[in-house]
């Protein structure tokens, strides 16, 4: 006889998740009794932070992430973070414990009533197994949803009495079927579809491309680059994307559209088609009315998402997997430039600039940070008043090298970071973090330290929540309360250090990001409080 504790260990194997992020608690300990030693156990401090890493991990890695969390108290905490992962569509499968079945009618404490309404509508399905033999089956489905198009984290609240119960013949058969299957996906646009918008993209006088997160995420980095490039189409990138999806050191890239529907507008004017791949037409911020497109533009959107093409407000769209259909595009294109004239920039002499005050200014920190940084760094992004400082000195030219939070939610950065390291120890990985955003995820710091993640964590601390500061003047809303923080906590085993000045800043963070015996944190006093827009 085997047991379901059994059965849905052997299910996480053949997944290839073995790696648990988790905060347990007393519903949580059947299913981690006699915890194997192939499985890793990574223990957060609070339940947003071991939500963040989980999805940092699943980003590094492109496999579903595994978190474990207690019955409706921990689920409650890590709901900011969840909300932030299914921004991100990051593959997650997210179980929490529940009361025994006997006592859950009795609601008696710990019992999650309702559990699975909890978690919605920020996951894409979440489910209670209505029998502990079913627990397999329903984790197997979870994998499956989770992996599926548009990609993103479900739920899963496991009675904690289901672990023991033995499975007979039939049920164990059924268990290692639901551990066999797989599902796929990344299905090609019809070809007479892809086949107009090829002949569209030729006829076009000033066509454009637009890029976004899902480009990184679905493995079309190289497919996006030779399109471009044969076409010689201007590469915008969408704007507040998580991910890079086109590299920021090549000839063609123009740079990051403004958040806006009248700014964004104004800067495609003169593109008669606009091509979007993967990304929402659009993700706007502040209301700045305009047109959503300039007149005479068409748009076309390339995504996987069935609900981001319905609810485009503007413009056709094609639904498929994104590497199959670019390759397919590209084939169809006749080429329209020559190839020197689309070949990739070289590095830049790399030079450490010098103070411009005191504090330096964020242009001069990120500049002396990405003049430090090993080329093949992973930057983990969450300093939302050093957007503009970070685009302008750090090019990101490689697929799966940078992360931020989507959604707009704080926190996800300093765990995200812990999580990337982990799923990807062969890559620095550098976590910029702003000293507000910080306090979000601090004990974040806990973990990377008692793993010895080495992550180099670096704030360049304004001493005052500068972004919101920034977007309070463009509402005409000053006087809000609360937006004077104070300094980083220095605590949980972390070595840090305060640089003093741009060439002080550049030593920490190449001594930093070239060792290996754990994190470390460098704070990087800055000043100025740059616009919205």
């Amino acid at each position: 006889m085997t047991t379901v504790r059994a059965a849905t260990r052997e299910l996480l194997r053949s997944r290839g998740a073995t790696t648990v992020f988790g905060n347990p608690g007393s519903t949580e300990l059947p299913f981690l009794q006699d915890f194997p030693e192939d499985f890793r156990y990574v223990l957060g401090l609070q339940e947003a932070v071991v939500v963040g890493m989980a999805d940092g991990h699943a980003q590094a890695t492109g496999r579903t992430a595994l978190v474990n969390l207690h019955s409706a108290p921990g689920v409650g905490n890590a709901m900011g973070a969840i909300v932030t992962a299914a921004a991100n569509r990051t593959p997650m499968v997210v179980t929490a414990g529940q009361q025994v079945r006997a006592m859950m009618t009795l609601e008696a404490s710990l019992t999650s009533v309702d559990a699975t309404l909890l978690p919605r509508p920020a996951v894409k399905w979440a489910y209670e197994p209505p029998r502990p033999q079913d627990v397999p089956a329903a984790l197997a489905r979870a994998f499956h949803i989770a992996e599926s198009a548009p990609r993103g984290p479900v739920f899963l609240s496991l009675p904690m009495d289901d672990f023991d119960v033995e499975l007979d013949a039939a049920e164990a058969r059924a268990a290692r079927h639901a551990a066999a299957r797989r599902v796929g996906g990344a299905a090609q646009a019809d070809r007479a579809e892809v086949e107009a918008l090829a002949r569209k993209l030729m006829t076009a006088v000033d066509p454009v491309l637009v890029t976004g997160g899902a480009v990184d995420a679905e493995g079309a980095w190289d497919a996006v680059v030779a399109l471009a490039e044969r076409r010689g189409l201007p590469v915008w990138a969408s704007p507040a994307e998580g991910r890079v999806g086109f590299p920021e050191t090549h000839p063609l890239y123009q740079g990051v559209l403004p958040p806006a529907i009248g700014p964004l507008a104004q800067t495609l004017a003169g593109h008669d088609l606009v091509l979007v791949a993967g990304a929402p037409v659009f993700r706007y911020h502040p209301c700045v009315p305009g047109p959503l497109l300039p007149e005479g533009t068409e748009l076309t959107l390339l995504t996987s998402d069935p609900g981001e093409a319905a609810r485009a407000p503007v413009g056709d769209a094609l639904v498929a997997g994104l590497r199959p259909t670019l390759e397919l595009l590209c084939e169809l294109v006749d080429k329209r430039v020559d190839d020197e004239a689309a070949h990739r920039a070289g590095d830049a002499p790399v030079e450490i600039p010098e103070a411009d005050g005191e504090p330096m200014s964020a242009s001069i920190a990120l500049a002396a940070i990405a003049g430090a940084a090993p080329a093949d760094t992973v930057w983990v992004h969450e300093s939302p008043s050093t957007v503009q400082a970070f685009r302008d000195h750090v090019r990101v030219d490689r697929p799966g090298s940078f992360l931020t939070a989507t959604g707009g939610g704080r926190g996800f950065g300093p765990a995200a970071a812990v999580g990337a390291r982990l799923g990807r120890p062969e890559r620095p990985v550098v976590a910029l973090v702003g000293d507000g955003s910080a306090q979000y995820a601090i004990t974040a710091l806990w973990t990377a330290a008692a793993y010895r993640v080495p992550v180099t964590f670096v704030v360049p601390a304004s001493r005052e929540y500068a972004a919101l500061r920034s977007f309070g003047r463009f509402a005409n809303a000053p006087g809000v309360p609360g937006l004077d923080l104070c300094a980083l906590a220095r605590g949980y085993g972390v070595p840090a250090h305060r640089a003093t000045d741009p060439a002080h800043l550049a030593e920490l963070v190449g001594a930093a990001t070239a060792g290996q015996d754990g994190p470390v944190l460098i704070e990087a006093p800055v000043t100025g409080v740059p616009p919205v827009l």
